[in-house]
């Protein structure tokens, strides 16, 4: 029989439908990526993409060079730009602001392609590059929190067709947005009102929670945890939770950053041996940019968990998903979770 379960800390109910229940080998085709006759992310070409905002490059200081192991760059079509003001205002009952915010590109790697011509991924990175990546969204998170005009800074990848990448070079993003998304104000709100009745962080309860069960623990180390979420809106949907109670990605250490990378790596490798190279996002949930006015998130430090969601796309919404704001699951994260700990590198 179908399962209803509901989220602890925004109150989504989904639907775990066990009628449905598909095995790895029945979901969709593998990620397919776009094969470009030119790629402005390639070395050689930093002079066709806009200029710089950080790099590390080992030998040549020179910026919008060769030479450089990453590279952050503004997106050539940014959905928000970084200049100008925000000139809020009222139309009618309707409100409105400049599309102001921040928009970059974080070109992960050199490497385009494979020596089979195979697209680069995450899965095929050494842990430094990881590592470096990690770092890279920190460095860039910092320092647009210096800027007023933003709220929120959402971290995110998109690999495949399917996930929305119109670029195949490895690459992520980083939007700034001038309000906080209304997804995060769900949590921020759930985690306060579950803060105010027990006086406990729910990521920290769930963590808890799930070694106490052992049932949707895919992979540990010494700091974080990934696990298939007990009301999983999607198939092989994956969390992943340090285990140090902290509100803000952009805190975490040197050592903690090494054991990120190397829990990153582990997963999406089982991820892309489970469903044969899927398109796939992940995202960077940390708290809001938090600027003194009262009554703004006072209890944030205590009550909010920074994560990561990493999603597969696997299946389709139709019209009961954007009509209820359910979702339907055709496979539980019980048996997500075995199958995964079941695979060998």
């Amino acid at each position: 029989m179908s399962e209803l379960r509901k989220d602890p800390i925004i109150g989504r109910w989904v639907v775990i439908a066990t009628e449905r229940k598909f095995r790895p080998s029945e979901f969709s085709s593998p990620g397919e990526v776009q094969k470009e006759s030119f790629c402005p992310f390639c070395p050689g070409n930093e002079n066709k993409t806009p200029a710089e905002i950080y790099a590390r490059r080992p030998v040549s200081p020179a910026p919008n060079s060769t030479g450089w192991e990453i590279r952050v760059v503004p997106n050539k079509f940014p959905a928000l730009r970084i200049e100008g003001e925000l000139n809020k205002k009222g139309v009618g009952m309707f409100d409105m602001m400049n599309g102001i915010g921040a928009h970059e590109v974080i070109i992960e790697t050199p490497r385009h392609r494979k020596d089979n011509d195979e697209i680069v991924d995450v899965k095929d990175y050494p842990l430094a590059t990881m590592v470096n990546i990690i770092e890279t969204y920190q460095i860039r998170t910092v320092d647009l929190k210096k800027d007023p005009r933003f709220r929120y800074i959402l971290v995110f990848k998109n690999f495949g067709k399917e996930a929305g990448a119109s670029l195949s070079h490895p690459h992520s993003q980083l939007i700034a947005t001038p309000v906080v998304p209304k997804r995060v104000k769900e949590e921020l709100m759930g985690a306060k009102l579950y803060y105010e009745f027990k006086e406990r962080c729910a990521w920290c309860d769930i963590i808890n929670q799930e070694i106490d069960s052992d049932k949707r623990i895919v992979e540990q180390n010494d700091a974080f945890v990934a696990i298939a979420p007990f009301a999983s809106r999607f198939p092989f949907e994956l969390t992943i939770m340090p285990f140090r109670h902290s509100p803000d990605f952009d805190q975490i250490t040197a050592k903690e950053r090494e054991l990120l990378a190397d829990l990153m790596l582990t997963v999406l490798k089982k991820m892309s041996k489970s469903l044969n190279n899927p398109s796939y996002n992940y995202m960077l949930h940390t708290a809001p940019c938090r600027y003194q006015r009262p009554g703004y998130w006072q209890t944030i430090e205590k009550d909010y968990h920074w994560h990561m969601e990493i999603i597969p796309r696997l299946v389709k919404q139709g019209g009961f998903e954007w009509g209820t704001g359910f979702y339907i699951n055709p496979t539980p994260p019980e048996e997500v979770t075995e199958f995964m700990k079941s695979l060998a590198l």
